[in-house]
């Protein structure tokens, strides 16, 4: 073979005429003529090998170049061709390199059948992928999903076809075909084939999809032959940062092949190339668009996960972007750190520069956790996140990250709040300290272990030795042996001695008193010979000391003097110098083991305290992050509140201090409407309280009861009525311990178990839980709950009773909501004689639990006995007569009962003879009596009349019988629309009914209510009498509630009521009555809608408790609309600067539901203000501005912004002082300014132009031109500045200074419009004495020059009207005198002054 094959730059090139001995296409057949010879060359396969593509590969090259005109078949077959002749030379090649008789030819000849083939397959495979790739684009799915008709099978074809060929290529680079070349050098031009060949491959938008991984695998192998084998080392590293920059799915990619290219193929370096050339981009190559940054980043990210190791030689290099903006290469960086510290430099076994670089990549992430961008942040905490939970971060410093994620609590970001709690929660989960967290159960245990180092640190220091040897002793054994060494070290020294006696002078000496402690030390173990050289050495480096000073002479007798006076010392320092000197030789031996033990125990004792010292600092930080995290539990963001519950519950397993608190502060979100938030927290619940641990079912059951007695301890009614929810959940499943748990709770309930009261009031309550899943559980053991609670001890234990009470109720149809006949015990049932007994005898004891037990005891006999109200009249009547017993064993004479009203009456005149709490304990029951008696009326009463009248007319229809179809369907109509009117009939009948009732026979003279009404108005009407704090509630209390009786009870004592409310010196006295009225406003809204001003007083009230509870109870009433919101919410806008700060809160939750209705707050805004910056109320300008500012926020709409400002600006028409000026122009500095509403501003410029020389005026208005003119276009940044410019001048130098030459200049087409209107505007304030004088030139022009300046537009205004503005004419005592403008205009109002002075 004559010629050589060179693997052209261009598929053109090999047609042309080449250099010497190179092959050129002779023959390129045309598509047509194709098939016939794709059959030769398929027959010479089979016929020669692989060596026939020698001979055919111009069928080949013309497949190529004929590609985009060639049928599909051609190609599939040219394809399958080439692919059989590379497989063909992988299989016949090593039997070639084996042999050591090859000709040159024939290596030339197989040289040159690689070198065609691969170049024929790898660029067929580069067209063909195109193409494939061409049509993915074209015949991608429609709206219908279905793909071009023809394209598909082909691009499935292929997608089965890329791994063979990657099979084939892959074969025959693993052999050493690199033997074929001379010297073994491959020529570039192959392996570019090869790797173009890959690269377009990898360029495929599914590379990274799951389907395609064969396919990704066989690039990255092949890649990585070519890697290793044929020096593509530095090309494949450009080539990857070039596909990253362009090609947004290769990272995760990239990472594999880079990771299988370090470790199967041993190639280490190529993660250096690639992190250099990405560390080597500067930020503002990657500030650029397409600069692939985000590539980078993702690449770094994987690359990190999966080689850690390989890339921490090369971190320093990347370590540069930090300082960067790119926001994504910091976030990389500091991912590919964490990697490094989880999964390299983690454990004890690191030396010292695997913990320094441990410890400088910890600096750098606990840096970055204050980086300025928030995803930074979140990611950082995040990192660390995990290497808490790999249990990789050092105990040192476990305190300090502690500490930073507590502050990025309050970070401004959601992530970053959600990483900071999941932070805080790996530390808890897997703190090395103690899996109970309580730093007050740590205090104790601290300071014991302290005071015992303390103790034995003092023990130590104190022990004196076992046994002293005297240093004159000492001396006297030694100086025989000490004198001979002296006199052999002054002899001559020989070169050898003097080199030695220079390294030892070569040492540094400290000082002369640390010299003579190594002397003496050096004499005690017997080592003379140093003793005597550091000895003479001392004194040339210590000329001046005294010590060494009889040395200038030196000679064998000074030498032993100096040495006698170190080692004895003087009687002075004798003992100073023993202090540092160790123990003498021969008594060493004894006590070196008792040392070495108390060491050891001391070494113990200080790290067991430096341990409870940790582990108290760590319990403090989570305590002062669960009240953080606590607060977030009812934040808007859901994501938040999930990870603040999953924080509640790992804290709470973890018994840290105050954990149960937030556990149930999270219960009352199970009636949250997001699902996400309820489902969250029912499974917290479920796995802290409801899935026990223990061997048994027994001993499960014993610990949910505990659990759940736990949280029922204390807890208030609400916690109580949430927990019902998840309890009942529980009860309702079919899980085998309902029963077992049931059992255990009667069993604590009855005393067999030794328990407590509190847990014996769980137990009970826990039972009426499970009851309203199952009623039986409550009614079969009826008697036992009147046996044990409400039988003889009952007086002992009135929460028990009351308790119990609120058990039995759960069986009632009330809680049940049962639509059949009602489920009523009789009167004589043993349940109601306890019941009345206890509460009888009650009366006259001075329990104060009574109430209470009181209440929920007459609410379960009007919701479960027959005939409740004759039940109650017999107890009243009861009680009344065992308080006159008593009355009488005091001195008075017994009366009968029914002078019950004379004798109350005086008995309380005479203060000593009636016990005033038993009589405020009466005057309650009959007020609940009262209005329990209404409830059952208009409730049980009112529903067993509808539930009777249905079965009524149900039987009637059924004896009637069915009637003919064609009168049925005739009289159809006709006979729906009278049982509509007869059953609208009956159900107002029956309403009136009940009305009437009310009216005229609750209090009429022969019910036994009617006795007690009187006695009631003459205690809350004479407080000086009647003083007793109990007596006066509970008399204020009943009285409120006989007025929910009827209308007319309520008008006759609602004045007295009013009167109450706001003289009382009692807070809770004045508290119930903002309740009840509330309730009466409810129940009568007309009788109490004159009132509404002294409703609205209460919340200036001075003590905290009543402004709370007057504003929980405005919030209500005006959120339901029973109240009109009118100019009277100003009162509740001043709580918003409340000093208390759960007042704040309810004041900004009544604003935030305001502003859910319509324009309610934009109506009520102009009013605020008025209200707000009126003198008189002493409002300072910072508690001002705090208001409006959270007003303000609530306005978001241009068209109300536009409203306000011309609203606001016409108020400072008549306003009256400068303050009110400033207030205006403040609130508008509030306003979120529209372009709108800048021109409404600019319209209504005479207003307030005259005002504008005041710096509470002018300033703010300033704020409103410097707000607009960020992002502004630039003609409404000129507008904005020329307004601005007006406001300076006339700010500075007045309004008649400026306004009459520029207005002229500015307005010539307004002609005398413009004049007139500055004869109009008033003057600044300042020129009031002015104004005085000029009254008559005033006086003179005549009324019509004193009207409102009429505007330079002339296109008409719609009309702005508020509701709060209509309203204020409908109140008859609730607006002020002053709050009603009577001027319109500023000139008027100055002629009025000008008037009253005269």
């Amino acid at each position: 073979m004559s010629w050589d094959f060179c693997v052209p730059v261009c598929v053109g090139d090999l047609v042309k005429t080449g250099g010497i001995n190179q092959y050129v296409v002779q023959d390129v057949v045309s598509p047509k003529q194709l098939p016939p010879y794709i059959s030769k060359f398929k027959a010479a396969l089979r016929s020669q090998g692989p060596l026939c593509i020698l001979e055919h590969f111009d069928t080949g090259y013309s497949v190529l170049q004929h590609c985009n005109s060639a049928e599909r078949a051609v190609k599939e077959d040219a394809l399958e061709l080439l692919v059989q002749v590379v497989s063909g030379l992988a299989a016949t090649l090593p039997s070639l390199f084996v042999s050591t008789s090859v000709s040159a030819a024939e290596r030339k000849e197989n040289l040159n059948a690689v070198k065609m083939s691969v170049y024929l397959l790898c660029k067929l495979t580069e067209t063909l992928e195109s193409e494939s790739h061409r049509q993915s684009i074209i015949t991608a799915p429609g709206k219908g999903g279905k793909k071009g008709k023809g394209g598909g099978e082909g691009i499935l074809q292929w997608d089965s076809e890329r791994e063979t060929v990657l099979q084939a290529l892959v074969q025959l680079l693993q052999l050493d075909i690199r033997s074929l070349w001379n010297l073994s050098l491959v020529e570039e031009e192959f392996i570019s084939c090869v790797t173009c060949c890959c690269y377009k491959l990898i360029e495929n938008p599914t590379i990274s999809h799951v389907k395609s991984k064969p396919t990704r695998d066989g690039i990255i192998h092949l890649l990585g032959l070519l890697i290793k084998k044929y020096n593509h080392l530095l090309g494949a590293s450009v080539k990857v940062i070039q596909l990253l920059q362009h090609f947004e799915q290769l990272p995760s990619v990239f990472a594999q092949a880079v990771s299988v290219w370090s470790t199967e193929y041993g190639v280490r370096a190529i993660i250096g190339e690639v992190i250099r050339e990405i560390g080597q981009k500067s930020s503002e190559e990657l500030a650029r668009e397409g600069s692939g940054v985000k590539a980078f980043a993702s690449f770094l990210l994987e690359l990190g996960t999966l080689v850690p190791e390989l890339m921490m030689p090369n971190i320093s290099v990347l370590i540069t972007h930090l300082e960067g903006e790119s926001n994504a290469m910091r976030i990389a960086v500091c991912e590919v750190l964490g990697e490094i510290l989880v999964r390299v430099l983690y454990g004890d076994g690191l030396d010292e520069s695997g913990k320094a670089d441990r410890d400088r990549f910890f600096d750098i992430l606990q840096e970055h956790l204050h980086d300025t961008h928030s995803h930074v942040r979140a990611r950082v905490l995040q990192v660390y996140t995990r290497i808490v939970n790999s249990k990789a971060l050092p105990l040192c410093r476990y305190s300090e990250v502690m500490e930073l994620a507590v502050g990025r609590l309050m970070d401004k970001s959601i992530n970053g709040v959600k990483s900071a709690i999941q932070l805080l929660a790996a530390f808890i989960a897997h703190n090395p300290y103690s899996c109970k967290l309580s730093s007050a159960d740590l205090k104790n245990p601290l300071e014991k272990e302290t005071a015992k180092l303390r103790d034995l640190k003092e023990k130590l220091e104190g022990k004196a030795p076992v046994a002293v040897i005297k240093a004159s002793e000492l001396w006297a054994a030694m100086e025989p042996e000490l004198l001979v060494t002296v006199r052999t070290e002054l002899e001559p020294t020989t070169e050898d001695e003097k080199e030695e006696e220079e390294e030892e002078d070569n040492r540094e000496e400290e000082d002369e008193r640390a010299t003579a402690v190594q002397i003496a030390q050096y004499l005690r173990i017997n080592k003379y010979r140093n003793a005597v050289r550091l000895c003479v050495r001392a004194h040339s480096c210590f000329p001046e000391s005294e010590m060494f000073a009889s040395l200038s002479t030196l000679n064998a007798e000074t030498l032993m003097h100096t040495l006698a006076l170190i080692f004895k010392g003087t009687d002075d320092d004798a003992s100073e110098l023993s202090q540092n000197l160790p123990p003498t030789p021969q008594k060493e031996g004894e006590g070196e083991g008792e040392k070495e033990g108390e060491d050891g125990e001391l070494k113990k004792q200080e790290m067991l305290v430096q341990y409870l010292r940790d582990t108290e600092t760590f319990a403090l930080q989570v305590e002062r992050a669960i009240s953080v995290i606590n607060s977030m539990l009812y934040w808007k963001t859901t994501t938040v509140v999930q990870e603040a519950v999953q924080f509640c519950v790992t804290v709470c397993e973890f018994s840290v201090a105050n954990s149960v608190s937030g556990v149930r502060k999270m219960l009352p979100l199970v009636w949250s409407t997001d699902a996400a938030i309820k489902d969250a927290v029912v499974n917290a619940y479920k796995r802290l309280y409801l899935n026990p641990h223990g061997d048994t079912i027994r001993m499960k059951a014993q610990t949910l009861v505990d659990s759940l007695s736990e949280l029922m301890m204390d807890a208030s009614l609400g916690t109580v009525q949430c927990l019902e929810e998840i309890v009942q959940e529980f009860f309702g499943s079919t899980s085998n311990l309902q029963s077992t748990v049931v059992q255990v709770l009667w069993e604590r309930f009855t005393g067999k178990r030794d328990t407590d009261n509190l847990h014996r009031r769980a137990a009970v309550l826990l039972l009426g839980m499970a009851t309203r899943a199952e009623r039986e559980v409550v009614l079969s053991n009826l008697d036992t709950l009147c046996s044990v609670a409400l039988g003889e001890k009952v007086t002992e234990d009135f929460l028990l009773a009351r308790d119990t009470v609120i058990t039995i109720c759960s069986i009632t149809d009330h809680v049940r909501q049962s639509k059949g006949a009602p489920f009523r015990l009789p009167q004589d049932h043993q349940l109601f004689t306890c019941l009345t007994q206890a509460l009888a005898e009650g009366v006259v004891m001075e329990d104060p639990y009574w109430q209470s037990f009181m209440e929920q005891a007459v609410r379960l006999i009007y919701f479960l006995a027959e005939s409740p109200d004759q039940l109650c009249s017999r107890l009243i009547q009861r009680s009344a007569r065992l308080l006159i017993d008593q009355v009488a064993e005091g001195g008075e004479v017994n009366k009968d009962a029914s002078q019950m009203q004379d004798v109350s009456q005086d008995s309380t005149e005479q203060g000593e003879q009636v016990n005033c709490v038993c009589l405020a304990q009466l005057l309650a029951l009959c007020g609940c009596v009262a209005f329990w008696q209404v409830s059952h009326l208009e409730r049980s009463v009112s529903a067993e009349l509808r539930r009777r009248r249905g079965e009524r007319e149900e039987r009637e229809e059924k004896e009637k019988g069915p009637s003919s179809k064609a009168k049925q369907t005739a009289n159809e109509s006709t006979m729906e629309e009278e049982l509509g009117l007869i059953g609208a009939s009956a159900e107002d009948t029956e309403a009136e009914l009940i009305r009437k009732i009310c009216e005229t026979e609750l209090l009429a003279e022969e019910n036994q209510l009617s006795a007690f009404l009187p006695l009631l108005v003459r205690v809350c009407s004479s407080p000086g009498r009647y003083s007793h704090p109990q007596l006066t509630t509970a008399a204020c209390l009943a009285l409120s509630q006989f007025m929910m009786i009827s209308p007319s009870a309520c008008e006759e004592n609602i004045r007295l009521m009013f009167t109450v409310l706001e003289r009382s010196a009692l807070p809770v006295v004045r508290a119930n009555a903002i309740i009840a009225l509330g309730d009466l406003t409810v129940r009568f809204p007309n009788i109490l809608e004159p009132w509404t001003q002294n409703l609205y007083a209460r919340l200036s009230d001075e003590v905290p408790s009543v402004r709370q509870t007057a504003v929980t109870v405005l919030t209500q009433l005006v959120l339901k609309d029973v109240l009109k919101v009118k100019g009277q919410v100003s009162e509740v806008a001043v709580l918003l600067i409340d000093p208390e700060p759960h007042i704040t809160s309810l004041a900004l939750n009544f604003f935030n539901e305001l502003a859910s209705k319509d324009n309610a707050i934009y109506n009520l805004l102009p009013d605020i203000i008025s209200r707000l910056s009126d003198p008189e109320r002493g409002m300072t300008s910072e508690d001002f501005n705090t208001i409006m500012k959270q007003l303000f926020s609530y306005i978001t709409k241009e068209r109300q912004t536009e409203s306000l400002v011309e609203k606001l600006c016409q108020r400072f028409r008549t306003a009256k002082t400068e303050r009110q000026w400033c207030d205006l122009a403040t609130s508008l500095s509030l306003l979120s300014m529209c372009e709108r509403g800048f021109k409404r501003l600019q319209e209504c410029w005479e207003c307030y132009s005259d005002k504008l020389t005041e710096p509470g005026v002018y300033q703010p208005l300033l704020s409103i031109t410097a707000k607009l003119r960020r992002g502004a276009k630039p003609q409404f940044k000129a507008q904005v500045d020329e307004f601005e410019k007006r406001l300076t001048a006339v700010h500075t130098r007045g309004l008649e200074n400026v306004e009459s030459p520029e207005m002229d200049a500015e307005n010539p087409q307004e002609g005398g419009s413009a004049e007139k209107t500055i004869m109009r505007t008033p003057q600044p304030a300042r020129g009031r004495s002015k104004r005085g004088q000029a009254k008559p030139s005033v006086s003179s022009r005549g009324d019509g020059s004193f009207v409102t300046p009429q505007r330079s537009r002339k296109s008409k205004k719609p009309v702005i009207t508020f509701s709060s503005d209509e309203e204020e004419d409908e109140e008859d005592a609730v607006m002020e005198e002053n709050e009603t403008p009577k001027v319109t205009t500023p000139i008027a109002r100055t002629s009025r002054r000008a008037r009253l002075r005269n």
